[in-house]
Formats: C-alpha cells, structure tokens, sequence
C-alpha cells in the first residue's frame, strides 16, 4: 500500500491501528499479510473474494436478520472479510490468563448464588441485584450440577483501547453463538490464502472441537464412559441454526428439537427408530424461559416437559447449566473485578470498561448530564439491542432514554465510549479501516480450554461502532501466532 493511500487510510483519529503503528509503519507481526495483500492485483482480488462467497453459499454459512422495517427476517451469508486479524503469541497468552482467571471466578459466582450466597451476606454484591434479575432462577438452588461446571460454554467480548490494551466489554453465559464462523473462517482461510496461513505460523483450532466434546463428556452423570449427547434446538428458523447444525455434525452428537426428547421415570430419552435411547448429556441452543414448560415458560413448543425433573434428579446434564444468565447481566458485569478479588484472592488481568450503576443516584445524575458522551445498554439485552451510543445519537434518542432511566434505573447501565481498535477490511480493492472486537471462547469442563484467537467481529459499516452479526456485523478469521 503507497504511503498516499496509507495517509487515506490512516485518519487524525486516535484509534489504535491492529496492522499500523502510528508513523504509518507495519507492525513486524503484520508485515506478511500486508506485504501479500499489498501487492495482489485488483482482479485477483475481486476472484478470491467470489469465491469465498461462493464457498459460504454452497455451504450454507447464514445468518438471520430480523428487522422491524421488514416483513420477513432477511437470511443472508454473514460478511466475511479475508485480510486476517494476527495477534502475537505473548499478546494472546496475557488474553488466555485473563479468561480463564473470569471464567473461574464467574463459574464460582454462580455456584454461589445458587447455594451460600457468600459474596452477597459479605456484602461484595447487592442482594436485590440477584433476587431481582431477571435470569435469576430459583429453581436452580442448591442444586448440585455435574463437575461443579455451570459455564461448559462462554464468549468473552474484549476490546481494545487507543493505547491498545484489552477490556472486557461484556461476558456471555448462557449460549453464546460464533463457534461455526471461527471454524469455518479458518477453514476457509486455509484454503484460499494457503502459502500465507502456512508460512505465517498461526496456532492451529483442530483440536478446539475435541476439547468442547470432551467438556460436554465430562458432564455425564456417574461418570457414563460412553454419554448420549444431544444438542437442543429452537429449530430451522432460528437465526444461528447454521451453527447449531455444523456444531452437532462436527463433534458427532445428535441434533435434536424438543419434539424429539421425551421425559419418563426421571429421565429423558431420545426418540430412535429403535426405540427410546437414555439422553445423558444435552447442550442447549434454547433459552432458559423454554427449557420446560412445566417448570419455566407454560406455552413454549420449543423445550422438553419434565426436563427439569430429570436434570434435578440427576439423571443428565444440560449445558450451559439453567440460571446461569444471572452471571451476564450487564449489572452484575460490574462487579466481576470484585468477584475475581472474592473467590480468587487475585487482581484482575482483564480489566473492565468503566461502569456506572444507575441505581446508585450519583452515577445517575452523572449519566443523566452526560448521556450524549456515553453508552447505555439495557441489563438483559444482548446482540447490539436496547442501546444508545450517546455520541452518534439524535437529540430525541437521548431524551428518550433519559425518560426511560428516570423510569427504571435498574433495566440500565452506562459506560464509558470507548475507541474502538481498528483493523484494515477490503472495500473495492483497498484497504479501508473498520472497528472491531474479539469474541473470545472458553470451554469448560474438567480443564479450561480457550480457543485460540477466537471470533474478530467487525462493524462493516465506516464509522459504526456495532460490531453484532444481529445489527450487520461482519467477521474476520483471527490468528494467534507461534511467535
């Protein structure tokens, strides 16, 4: 790229740039990826491109738009951007400790809110907090699950700052989707850019598949050598049923809907053409609310009658465990540095971006004055709904979202804005700057497993700050390399 067209791409904004320092110089774990992509011809280009969107259409890597300005959702192969995201081996190690040191402390939260309540009687987290969040489930207390292992499954959102450190911008617990676009992205990678990818050195993701069977075996009531496993979900018509498919033929284990499980005697049993076969283990792609509609939500179609009877008499195990939405509220996000500091003795090595707790009237006020500055996210919302990114918001968004605080202070919480990092995206034949974030993966089961490099999710759109596949977002392949 000419030092013109690097001046273009490089703006007087302070982002910090993932291939290029400030001076406009390549950062040496770059230099590879921008020396090929530098010099390949347009034409060459717009044919590698094709057919990576050829690949994504025969193979049917989708995902579901739902617009409230369209009748029908929109279904669409999800944008996939070739130049790869590379991350250095000692950068990726301090993000591997730091994810698994939270989810530790998180899997140990959970655990505790659902016995003790420890942390709450020491007075380290609100009470009302967990009695009155909405993925509170007290069905779940006391209950013992198997391995002690509420969190089998999570994706830690992490971004970085104009200096370039990681933050935390929020955890998911409950069934966090990405898994098939990591998998298949460097599958696709591999392929298309083979020389590149081989003689760059990238820590291989083979075995990350083996480790998630191995989480989900390990969940097995009484120690079954040989577990039924089953993968739970709404259906064909949900937005990540792509992933649900190539997760299930992947590791191996039945696809399954809640029409195809039957519960008696306390167990549950997979409808074959044999017969009835015992489930053992079954992870679900379905929310808590339509598990079972004897013990949650009465009208769902979607879960299994009596699911709940057989997981409390412990007869199988569901992955991620009931109640453990609790754990990724946006609110109680807050308090996660102080739980590694509770259950673990340790200082974070993640940190998180600044939080205020409407709540508490100061940080209210605060907010209040300042909302056109900061981001407000609804607590139980996920997938880039329920916000307000202040400094690109209208006067009335923002005057609707103070109403709305004012309302109920405890449905939100605001952060600081934060400048997004930024990596190059190909546009027509040129590199062009877009902000990202880094889904990071942890699987859970008798030892932690953190994928490397995890899902680099990006806003296609110049400007946007949304990185969410649910609001348009795109994907890169992430490297993490040996070096």
């Amino acid at each position: 790229m000419s030092t013109a067209t690097q001046s273009h791409y490089y703006d007087s904004q302070s982002f910090y740039d993932e291939m290029f320092e400030q001076d406009l110089s390549v950062r040496p774990h770059y230099e590879s990826v921008h020396r090929l992509f530098g010099r390949m011809k347009h034409a060459e280009l717009s044919m590698r491109q094709h057919a990576l969107n050829q690949r994504m259409l025969e193979e049917g890597i989708t995902f579901t738009l739902y617009s409230p300005n369209q009748n029908e959702p929109l279904e669409r192969t999800i944008p996939f951007d070739y130049i790869p995201r590379v991350i250095p081996k000692h950068e990726w190690d301090a993000v591997d400790r730091g994810v698994r040191q939270r989810i530790k402390a998180l899997n140990l939260f959970v655990h505790d809110i659902y016995h003790g309540q420890r942390i709450v009687a020491d007075g380290v987290i609100p009470r009302r907090m967990i009695v009155s969040n909405t993925y509170f489930r007290p069905e779940m207390s006391g209950l013992d699950v198997p391995g002690g292992v509420y969190i089998t499954a999570s994706g830690i959102d992490l971004i970085r700052d104009e200096k370039g450190r990681y933050y935390v911008l929020e955890d998911n617990l409950r069934s966090p989707s990405g898994f098939s676009y990591l998998f298949k992205g460097r599958t696709l990678m591999s392929e298309l850019f083979h020389d590149l990818y081989l003689s760059s050195s990238v820590q291989s993701i083979e075995r990350s598949l083996n480790y998630f069977l191995s989480s989900l075996r390990s969940l097995a009531p009484n120690g079954k050598r040989d577990p039924l496993i089953v993968l739970l979900t709404p259906g064909a018509f949900n937005s990540a049923y792509y992933e649900h498919t190539f997760l299930a033929q992947q590791m191996g284990i039945h696809l399954v809907e809640g029409r195809d499980l039957v519960y008696k005697d306390h167990k549950i049993y997979l409808r074959d053409l044999g017969g009835l076969r015992q489930v053992d283990v079954i992870y679900r792609r379905i929310d808590d609310d339509f598990l079972d509609p004897l013990a949650f939500h009465p009208d769902s179609l979607l879960g299994v009658p009596g699911l709940m009877n057989a997981y409390r008499a412990g007869n199988v195990a569901i992955a991620n465990a009931p109640g453990t939405g609790v754990a990724d509220d946006k609110a109680v996000y807050a308090y996660v540095p102080d739980m590694i500091r509770y259950y673990l003795g340790e200082e974070p090595i993640l940190h998180n971006v600044p939080t205020y707790i409407l709540s508490r009237k100061e940080e209210r006020d605060y907010v209040l004055d300042h909302l056109e500055q900061l981001v407000v996210k609804e607590t139980s919302l996920s997938g880039g709904y329920g916000m307000l990114i202040g400094p690109t918001a209208s006067a009335k968004e923002i005057k609707d979202f103070a109403a709305a605080i004012i309302r109920q202070p405890d449905r939100y919480i605001a952060q600081t804005t934060m400048k997004l990092s930024r990596a190059p995206v190909m546009v027509d034949g040129s590199m062009s700057p877009r902000h990202i974030d880094l889904r990071a993966f942890a699987l859970m089961g008798e030892e932690t497993h953190v994928i490397p490099g995890g899902l680099t999710r990006v806003a296609m759109r110049e400007g946007s700050l949304v990185v969410n596949s649910s609001q348009g977002g795109g994907v890169k392949d992430t490297w993490v390399l040996n070096r």
